[in-house]
């Protein structure tokens, strides 16, 4: 291979080379950083469409139609079937002049009996604001528990054949870790003020005195269900020793006990019952991005007590 001199024409050639090479690759990085930035841009323009109000808030229509606010999933503060959400999505729908009905579309295994009552006591307060506008519940999949205590209080409860409804109890679950504890070493300290503020502790053993007082509160819930199913549904109710047991039944059979009016969908009643084929969704969605933080994990403490049963009690 022959020796490159200094000054030789090779030399500035290959120079030239390296310099057509580095501008090159600098236009190539910038055409690349046009291009990103660009793409960054399109994707925040794209997403600032996407979250805008307009594009989660419920679509009303100045023509008459059929409202529908969906209860689904549990029933929880913090979760998308809230009382303030499903509450608010009522108001709007009695409100509206447009809406000549409102369906509760609901699939729904229960939750916070707090919750599902604010609502069964919403619903009657409308109905008697509003007397010439009727509310009717429509279980899609499932309709128990605090599901159904809301679905009581509208005039009319309708359901698939195979709909599981019912659950008519309350029930409050949690795990045990004292024997645990004591296999690997582990010493239970606990100090409370107050005989019973450390009741239930998981960590200590059972005792039966707390279990008989915390039995004493499920079961003044439980008759607090009971009395708000019995009034929203009156004569209808066909009451048999398994009613109010938690036991739960299909659409066809909850048809033939009182638990439901009829079998039929959401489209079933706004076109044959309300007599307005248009649905319009009434349900106050949450905001785009608290369910992506969601998502992220900010509730995995949250989540992490309530499979460990660290809650009160729930309707489910």
């Amino acid at each position: 291979m022959s020796e490159v001199k200094p000054g030789s024409s090779k030399e500035w050639a290959l120079i030239e080379s390296l310099l057509n090479k580095s501008v090159a690759e600098q236009r190539k990085s910038r055409r690349w950083g046009i291009f990103f930035k660009l793409l960054t841009f399109a994707y925040i323009f794209f997403a600032l469409w996407m979250f805008s109000p307009s594009n989660w808030l419920p679509d009303k229509k100045t023509d008459f139609h059929t409202a529908v606010i969906d209860v689904d999933g549990m029933i929880a503060a913090s979760q998308e079937a809230s009382a303030d959400a499903i509450v608010s999505g009522l108001r709007d729908a009695f409100e509206s002049k447009e809406a000549k009905g409102v369906i509760l579309r609901i699939n729904s295994p229960g939750g916070s009996p707090v919750q599902s009552g604010f609502v069964f006591n919403e619903i009657l307060r409308l109905k008697e604001k509003y007397p010439d506008k009727k509310v009717y519940a429509a279980i899609t999949d499932m309709g128990a528990s605090g599901a159904y205590y809301i679905a009581a209080a509208a005039d009319e409860i309708y359901a698939d054949p195979a709909s599981i409804v019912g659950s008519i109890g309350v029930i409050s679950s949690g795990f045990g870790f004292s024997d645990v504890m004591g296999k690997v070493g582990i010493d239970r300290r606990i100090m409370a003020s107050g005989d019973n503020k450390a009741m239930l502790d998981p960590f200590s053993p059972v005792n039966p005195e707390e279990v008989e007082k915390f039995q004493v509160l499920l079961g003044v819930v439980h008759q607090q269900f009971i009395d708000s199913v019995r009034r929203g549904r009156g004569e209808r109710l066909k009451e048999n020793k398994e009613t109010f047991s938690g036991m739960f039944w299909t659409g066809r059979q909850a048809l033939e006990i009182g638990l439901v009016d009829a079998l039929g969908s959401p489209g079933y009643i706004a076109r044959e019952v309300i007599g307005y084929e248009e649905i319009v969704d009434y349900t106050v969605r949450p905001n785009p991005f608290d369910a992506f933080a969601e998502k992220l994990g900010v509730s995995l403490g949250k989540g992490f007590a309530i499979a460990l049963g660290v809650t009160p009690f729930s309707l489910r």
